[in-house]
């Protein structure tokens, strides 16, 4: 491991753990512990404030982690390149995800606003939202989207899952994601599902 990867792993664990310390055991605390972590450190592809606007990152901060400033992001331009010319998109991913909402936390509000987030940037959704595996990516959609989690009874990746979500519900039957299309992994995501 090199000497900046290293950096960038204790800089993520020294905000997770100082995150968790006040975390208020809400089932959200460590998905966003780590995805605000991860942002702090740099990793992820989520937009400022983990493409919230910021009354809601410190409505989030005070549900979840309260007492720790929302300033552990560090400093803010307040833009979000993200999103762009792709606001519908992510709109419209906001609206599928609430639609399917636990309805049991406040906090789901928010990660819905997440997860479209992350699903506007080029890698696997886990890796974008700043989670430190599929699991946790996994875990997060059941318990905040439980509904819409069990639909995907092939294990589908999370981001071809939600856009094939969206294309079902407009009538479209062959649909890929398109930001998965310079993946690495591309194959693997949209080969064979057998």
């Amino acid at each position: 491991m090199s000497t900046l990867a290293r950096d960038l792993t204790r800089e993520v664990d020294h905000v997770f753990a100082r995150l968790m310390v006040r975390a208020v055991g809400d089932g959200n605390d460590r998905a966003f512990a780590s995805m605000i972590a991860t942002r702090a450190a740099g990793g992820g592809a989520l937009p400022v404030w983990l493409g919230l606007d910021q009354a809601d990152f410190k409505h989030l901060m005070a549900h979840h982690f309260p007492g720790v400033s929302p300033d552990v992001l560090g400093a803010s331009d307040g833009t979000s390149p993200l999103l762009g010319n792709r606001l519908d998109e992510r709109e419209e991913l906001i609206a599928l995800l609430m639609a399917h909402r636990a309805a049991h936390s406040p906090s789901e509000t928010w990660m819905a606003r997440v997860v479209a987030s992350g699903c506007l940037a080029s890698d696997h959704l886990w890796h974008d939202l700043g989670l430190w595996n599929r699991a946790e990516l996994s875990e997060l959609m059941q318990r905040n989207f439980p509904e819409l989690a069990a639909r995907n009874v092939h294990d589908m990746k999370w981001k071809r899952f939600l856009y094939k979500q969206l294309c079902e519900s407009e009538g479209i039957y062959v649909c890929r994601a398109p930001s998965c299309g310079v993946c690495v992994d591309y194959a693997n995501c949209f080969g064979s599902e057998d």
